[in-house]
This record gives structure tokens, C-alpha cells and sequence, in this order.
């Protein structure tokens, strides 16, 4: 079925059923924080949540923010396509709505430290500090601190400085007998240790930028200091121009980029952060001279940075590390996979699925491994987008070229704030031997495939890894994610066209089963759609992804809603479709899942029982993924693997503990549980393994011959 033009047009303009993406995602990262307030949170655990919540919103201000800085200033009059707000309208919505949410840190953090106190972790000031901890304290600044620092006063000698960003820095107001007063800034030196514990007690520590503030007037000697803050500017991300920017606008601003150019001041300020209340002198001169209005000023009494909320598990004894932080969790070795056979040849036999984190990545690794050993592998093929430090699966690409076989490996180097760690790699793998390209111009290749190549007795055959997840071994102990590895032969024969398609730089090829982005992704999902439209109340459609922001898919969702087919969304961020909208939207229901790990599978379901459709996908519902990147959805054909996929959902769908419910005004509430039992859905996958019908051949044998005993029994 194809939707008549007179039905795109009625949902084209249509915002009644749309909210604005900045506004959605700042309402997943308050979900982020109520996980910091959550009394079942371990509190340290809870103390994590603040800080990923503060670094959450930093890149928010430093992508989105200034994303829409740099629109206002190339097309100030555009309209945004889910609410037709311009981009300034945008940037004083979002702004409005980070207020209430920096109020409800600073209280969730007081409430989390006075906790922590009652187990001796605190976080003290320099008047806090008895005298021999004043002592220790000094000495540690004489030694350490005071000779790196570079105390600087602004004035017509000494002009304003750049203030990096990010970098904390104490801002004081001075004065000179009855001279008229002026400023000073002390920068926090980045490389020392952000905390300096207390001597005997590894628990208590002050923070380095308290005891520089404690110090300022010892820095700035010969004036006298009437205030001081700490204080620190976020800056427009350092990143090329791109499109992705504008990853939800349909126009084409390249050709506004040397307009852009001309005005954007490289890293331009997007914020400015005080710690405490401000002398109004202050904040007037940061206001001039980082040319930012009062509005993105922001005060508040937590510390700007949390990120030390990270390494004071490792300053905790065990038995206070039990009582403040998440139960240790051991990873499942698949139930399906047997340990002591070649991982190869249980693949020939059968697909496996792994889910990540409840399952180990060991099974990749050591499938890499072997391909890298082989035979009879030719060749290995595979996309790298973000991979950890110490990455085996890339010290295993490295072992493969080494060893003859023809390895390829497509190394995204513009995977935002990682670009760094992959030029490294890509550099170390290609001294290895390994082929190394770089995707295409001006798309992103955000695809996980691994295709390894066969040629036994002259007879090429393949088996090909697709995930939703980065080939990360770190990632994989934190994210949710799934790896399906098959010998499915059209999947392997696409998985081939795929990556000649790549060398060769072609971003539109046809595949038979793989659903292929910018060619085929969102061309074969609107056509999925449409079968369950056809199908009017008895249409069934799951998307689990991390985001919805593509208009088009919100417009079919809602034909799809109005033609009566249930939709269920499980999206963990940005959601621009508004449920529950009579006549619109009122067949669909959005939840969010927020825990201990952070929800990225991607899955998509459409219809119910035998004629079911599943995929998994490395794309989210955004434009810039489904338009804008490559990635790739892998259809589910074994019945058995369909299962397993069907049970994640089923159990996701009942969680009653984390999940949460969009309602009509784009806010989230708790799931009811009515007095039924209560589901984390995580917690569930870390106690129960999916069952799988695909048993190791030991097993199996097992099995048998205990069929066979208890048959034999009852006949005697």
C-alpha cells in the first residue's frame, strides 16, 4: 500500500501529534537524574547518575545548543518540521527548560552527599578542614599546585584571556586602595589529580579548584579580593560543519556554509557556569567579553565538574563497596554455544544470538580468533566505528592480516569525541597489513557488520556478524546490545555487495535481504508500515530504538494509528511523536527504560505470530541515520532466533519497576503496576538467560539419551 499524497499532506504541517526534539531529550536526561534519585539506587551509584546527567548536559550545550546558535545564524527564519518554531524560538524553549532541571541537580546532589557522609565519604571546603588537615592541605598546594599556576588580571595591559573549554577557572573581583576594580582568573591546572584525599582517611577529600579558591587572595597578594567563584565556559563543539547538525531540517545548508563561516566565531561560547552566588560586576564583564546575554548564565551550588564520581569506588574498603555500589555482575556464556567446539562450525550449524550485557562478547572474540587461523578463511571484512583502548577484536584483525588472510576494515574516523582512538587504530591496523578505508564522503558509516569469508574444497561460503552495537568490548559490559552471527548465504552475498559497495564508494546498492541506509532503510521501514496498515486493527507494529525524530516515520506511524494498528515505541531518549492524541495518535504508546545500563538495542517488529517480521539495526529513527549514514537492519529468518527476540521484548513490555510511560503533554510517569508483581527488565536479564531451542550438540546429546532412559522406563 502506498500513503496518497492527500494523506502526507494533512500530516506534513501537522504539530499536534509532534514535540520538539531539544525539549524531548532534555526530558530523558531528568529521567537520568531521577535514576540519582532513587532511594533503590546504591548511592554511589546514584552519585553516577549525576555526573552522567552533568556530562549529558555539557555535550547537549555543546552540540545541540550550539548546533542551533550556528542555525540562527545561516537560516534564522527556518522552522523547525515538528513544531515550526524558528531557531531562536528553539534555543529560548530549551533554555527555559535546563533552569528547573539545574535547581533539581543541586538539591539530588545535597541530598547524596549528606548520605554519603553518614559513611564518612565527604566532600569538604577548606574551612571545613581541622588544622592538621589545613596543614596537610597547604603543604600539598606549596609543592604541587602554586608552582603551575598562571594567576592573570584583566585589564588594558593584560587583555582577556581564552578560557578553554570546559576548563575550570577562578574568577575574582579585585580592588586596589580606591582604585575603580577590575578582574582576575586563575586556571585549575588539568594535570593534577582532581581531588586530594585526606591523610587517614581515604574517604574525605577537597576538591583541587576549593583549595586554589581558599588561595586566591594569597594569589592575588598585593590586591584585595572583594569575590571569587569557580567558574567555567562550555563552547560550541569543535567539530566540522555537518550536516548531521541539522540531522531533523530537510533543507540542504551547504550552500550556507561560507555564510557560516564568516560569522561563526570558532568555538564560540554557549555557556557559562558559576559555582555560588556572583558579584553582579562579575558576571556583567563575563556577559561582554564572551559576548553571552544573561540567560546562559547558569548558578547553581553543586560542583561544575562530577566526573571524580567515577574513581571513589576504588577508595572505598570492600564491605563499603558492596553496601554503596551495584552488585558485581558476572556476564552468561551463552547456553547455546558450546565452549570446547569451534564457535565457526556451531555457526554453520546454527545462528547465534548474544545479548549484550547479559552475555559474554567472549564468543565474537573468539570467532575472530579463529578466522584469523583458518585455512580456510580467505578474507574478514568488518566497520569499526568506536572501539576501546585495549581492543582485542582489533588486536585479533591485526593477528588475521598477520597471518595471511585479506582483511578489510572500514574505520569511521568521525565518530564524535572519538575521532582521536580511531586514527590511532586506523594506523595500527594498517601496519598490520590490514586494508584500511574511511567510508564516504559526507556519510557517516555507522553499520556493525563482520563478514568472514570461506573457501572450503573450492566452495565459498560465509558467515556474517551483524549487531546494533559498537565492536567494544568495554560498551558490551554497559550498553544493551545484540550480535546475531549467521551463515545465512543471502546475507552472507549481501554482506559481499555490501562491502564492495563501500570500496568502491557506493552508497546506493541493492541488497535482497539487508535493509541499507541512505539506500533502503527507510524506504523498506515505510514499506513495512504500510503492510500493517493494510492490515487496520489486527496490524502490529514494535520499534525499540533509541530515538524517534524522523518526520516522515512519525507521519506513518500516525496514518498506521488511525488505521486502528497497535504501535508500541520503546525509545530510551528523544521521542518527537506525542502519544495518546485522539483521532491522531491514540493507538500508540511510548515507554522509556532507564537502569543500570544504558538501553541501545535497536529492534524492530512488525506483525505478530508466523508472518512476523524482525529485524535488528544498527539505526535509530532519526534522519541522520536513516538518510544521512550508513547503517544496516538484518532480517531475522530462523524461528528460533525470532523467539528469543520476541521473549527480550515481551519481558522489556512488562517492565513495572524503570520503565516509563510518555503521556500527552510529553511528560513521563511511572508505570501502574496494580499490585502485581514487580519487573525491572534488566534485572530480570541479569538473573535469567532467554532460552534458546539451539542447544550445544553436548547438550543435545544429553537430552537424548535422558529422552531415551525415561522412554525406556515407562515401557518396562
Amino acid at each position: 500500500m502506498q500513503v496518497s499524497a492527500q494523506e502526507y499532506l494533512n500530516t506534513k504541517n501537522d504539530y499536534s501529534y509532534t514535540q520538539n526534539r531539544e525539549i524531548s531529550w532534555l526530558r530523558f536526561n531528568e529521567r537520568v537524574l531521577d535514576e540519582a534519585d532513587d532511594k533503590t539506587v546504591p548511592l554511589l551509584e546514584r552519585l553516577k547518575f549525576a555526573s552522567i546527567f552533568t556530562s549529558n548536559l555539557d555535550e547537549f550545550f555543546m552540540v545541540r545548543i550550539g548546533s542551533l546558535y550556528d542555525l540562527d545564524l545561516i537560516a534564522p527564519d527556518n522552522q523547525d518540521n515538528k513544531t515550526g518554531q524558528t531557531p531562536k524560538q528553539q534555543l529560548n524553549k530549551a533554555v527555559e527548560a535546563v533552569k528547573p532541571l539545574i535547581l533539581k541537580r543541586d538539591a539530588v546532589y545535597e541530598d547524596i552527599m549528606i548520605e554519603l557522609a553518614q559513611y564518612g565519604i565527604r566532600d569538604l571546603k577548606y574551612e571545613e578542614l581541622s588544622k592538621s588537615e589545613r596543614e596537610y592541605v597547604d603543604e600539598y598546594y606549596s609543592e604541587y599546585i602554586s608552582p603551575i599556576l598562571s594567576p592573570q588580571i584583566i585589564n588594558s595591559f593584560h587583555p582577556f584571556p581564552h578560557l578553554r573549554n570546559k576548563d575550570l577557572h577562578i574568577a575574582a573581583l579585585l580592588s586596589e586602595g580606591k582604585k575603580e576594580y577590575f578582574f582576575g582568573i586563575v586556571t585549575v591546572p588539568s594535570n593534577i589529580e582532581p581531588l586530594l584525599f585526606l591523610p587517614d582517611c581515604t574517604c574525605k577529600f577537597i576538591r583541587i579548584e576549593n583549595i586554589i579558591l581558599a588561595k586566591v587572595q594569597l594569589i592575588f597578594d598585593v590586591y584585595k579580593v572583594v569575590s571569587a567563584n569557580i567558574i567555567s565556559v562550555t563552547r560550541n563543539a569543535d567539530i566540522p560543519f555537518d550536516r548531521e547538525k541539522f540531522d531533523d531540517d530537510e533543507n540542504d545548508y551547504k550552500i550556507h556554509m561560507s555564510n557560516l563561516l564568516k560569522k561563526r566565531a570558532r568555538l564560540a561560547p554557549v555557556r557559562l557556569e558559576i559555582q555560588g552566588e556572583c558579584d553582579k560586576r562579575l558576571e556583567e564583564v563575563f556577559c561582554t567579553k564572551l559576548g553571552l546575554n544573561n540567560d546562559m548564565i547558569f548558578k547553581f551550588t553543586c560542583p561544575i565538574s562530577l566526573k571524580y564520581a567515577f574513581s571513589l569506588a576504588g577508595k572505598l574498603s570492600e564491605t563499603m563497596r558492596i553496601t554503596l555500589t551495584y552488585p558485581a555482575f558476572k556476564p552468561h556464556f551463552p547456553e547455546c554455544i558450546n565452549k570446547n567446539q569451534s564457535i565457526i562450525s556451531q555457526i554453520q550449524k546454527h545462528d547465534i544470538l548474544l545479548f549484550y550485557p547479559y552475555d559474554q562478547i567472549s564468543p565474537f572474540v573468539k570467532f575472530l580468533q579463529e578466522a584469523s587461523t583458518n585455512p580456510d578463511v580467505v578474507s574478514i571484512k568488518i566497520t569499526l566505528y568506536r572501539i576501546s583502548d585495549g581492543s582485542q577484536i582489533a588486536h585479533q584483525l591485526c593477528a588475521a592480516a598477520e597471518n595471511g588472510k585479506d582483511v578489510t576494515v572500514l574505520v569511521e574516523l568521525r565518530a564524535r569525541f572519538d575521532e582521536e582512538n580511531n586514527i590511532q587504530w586506523a594506523e595500527r591496523l594498517e601496519q598490520a597489513g590490514c586494508r584500511i578505508i574511511y567510508g564516504a564522503e559526507g556519510f557517516k558509516c555507522h553499520s556493525k557488520i563482520c563478514l568472514v569469508t570461506l573457501n572450503k574444497n573450492h566452495k565459498i561460503s560465509y558467515i556474517t556478524q551483524i549487531g546494533t552495537g559498537n565492536y567494544n568490548e568495554k560498551t558490551a559490559s554497559m550498553y544493551t546490545d545484540l550480535s546475531l552471527m549467521t551463515s545465512d548465504k543471502e546475507i552472507g552475498l549481501d554482506a559481499a555487495e555490501f562491502f564492495r559497495n563501500m570500496l568502491i564508494g557506493n552508497l546506493y546498492g541493492s541488497y535482497k535481504k539487508l535493509l541499507v541506509a541512505p539506500s533502503s532503510l527507510k524506504s523498506g521501514i515505510m514499506r513495512l508500515i504500510d503492510d500493517e496498515i493494510l492490515k487496520g486493527p489486527k496490524g502490529r507494529i514494535v520499534i525499540k530504538a533509541n530515538s524517534l525524530t524522523e518526520r516522515d516515520v512519525i507521519d506513518r506511524l500516525a496514518i498506521a494509528s488511525q488505521a486502528g494498528v497497535k504501535i508500541t515505541l520503546i525509545l530510551r531518549g528523544i521521542c518527537c511523536l506525542v502519544p495518546g492524541i485522539p483521532g491522531k495518535t491514540d493507538n500508540i504508546s511510548v515507554i522509556s527504560i532507564v537502569g543500570r545500563f544504558l538501553e541501545h538495542s535497536r529492534i524492530y517488529r512488525f506483525g505478530e505470530g508466523e508472518n512476523e517480521k524482525i529485524f535488528i539495526a544498527s539505526a535509530d529513527m532519526m534522519t541522520r541515520n536513516l538518510s544521512r549514514r550508513v547503517e544496516i537492519a538484518c532480517p531475522i529468518l530462523k524461528p528460533e532466533i525470532k523467539k528469543q527476540l520476541s521473549s527480550i521484548l515481551e519481558i522489556i513490555l512488562k517492565d513495572n519497576v524503570k520503565a516509563r510511560t510518555l503521556m500527552t503533554d510529553g511528560t513521563y510517569c511511572k508505570m501502574d503496576s496494580d499490585g502485581s508483581e514487580k519487573i525491572d527488565s534488566q534485572k530480570w536479564f541479569m538473573e535469567n538467560s532467554i532460552k534458546s531451542e539451539n542447544k550445544p550438540d553436548e547438550e543435545k546429546h544429553l537430552i537424548s539419551n535422558l529422552n531415551n532412559f525415561i522412554s525406556g522406563f515407562f515401557k518396562k
